[in-house]
């Protein structure tokens, strides 16, 4: 009797030791005798006890890889502090294990080493502006070499560039000056088209004036009274300022405004006495 009971907890033994459970989303690689022999996939699996060994077990699914920030140098020589993420997934799991010894660590330093080939072949202005550009040569350059690793790189986002604080401020200072000479410029610019519409209003003025002489004759002495007209408002405003004023008249003009004045005087005081006598 005692001898199957030791049979039964051997077979249970042998048993619970050859049965392996692999969660969703992860997997597994057993060696035989030393060799790779086969992958495991998610559920459960049996081995050998004594032949089999599982030497990894990883999980497939996306990972994020935190790149610390690096100080590299652009094409014209200006120090930067760049980091980033890279996102990452195994795709053979058997090519991760076998193929690279520290598969994280290889992945950190080929980040690294590639974004600072990357950024020295740009300028500090094209590293700036062409940040997407360079998130697309990095994710192809890393998969190129991580292909044979068993990895995919799936995303590489350049997080932040900081230039140094002397670098910063020139950048500021430029920035400025590109918007103060834009508001400059737009500024110049209505000033001109209020000059161009001006002119166009007193050219079309002009013809108006100039088409009604040359069809009516007796248009020129109302011409005369606005004229006159203005010059007296003219005289007004002068007057109401507290400053002293000196006003030059052209002497041949002289005697030919003052009549003009003195018509238009007359004329309004009649038209007032009118006024008054039919009230």
């Amino acid at each position: 009797m005692e001898p199957i009971i030791a049979i039964v907890l051997v077979l249970i033994g042998y048993a619970l030791g050859s049965a392996k459970l692999i969660n969703q989303g992860n997997e597994a690689l057993v060696e035989r005798l030393g060799r790779y022999h086969r992958r495991l996939k998610p559920g459960l699996n049996f081995i050998v006890p004594l032949l089999d060994q599982i030497v990894m077990e990883d999980t497939t699914r996306e990972q994020v890889l935190d790149i610390k920030p690096q100080n590299v140098i652009t094409k014209d020589n200006i120090y930067l502090e760049v980091d980033g993420v890279v996102y990452w997934r195994i795709r053979d799991i058997e090519k991760s294990f076998y193929e690279i010894d520290d598969l994280q660590q290889g992945l950190t330093n080929l980040t690294t080493t590639t974004l600072r080939e990357i950024i020295a072949q740009n300028t500090l202005e094209e590293t700036n502006a062409a940040r997407a550009n360079m998130n697309n040569t990095l994710l192809g350059e890393l998969n190129r070499t991580t292909a044979q690793w068993g990895v995919d790189i799936l995303r590489v986002d350049i997080q932040s560039i900081t230039p140094p604080e002397s670098v910063r401020k020139s950048m500021e200072e430029q920035r400025a000056a590109e918007i103060n000479s834009r508001a400059a410029i737009l500024e110049a610019e209505g000033q001109r088209q209020a000059a161009i519409k001006k002119a166009e209003g007193t050219k079309t003025s002009m013809q108006i004036i100039s088409d009604a002489l040359r069809s009516n004759p007796e248009s020129k002495e109302i011409l005369r009274y606005l004229v006159a007209q203005d010059y007296i408002n003219a005289s007004y405003r002068l007057g109401e300022s507290q400053n002293a004023k000196v006003v030059f008249v052209d002497q041949g003009k002289g005697s030919e405004m003052m009549d003009l004045i003195s018509e238009m005087t007359y004329h309004e005081d009649n038209g007032k006495n009118t006024e008054n006598s039919s009230t």
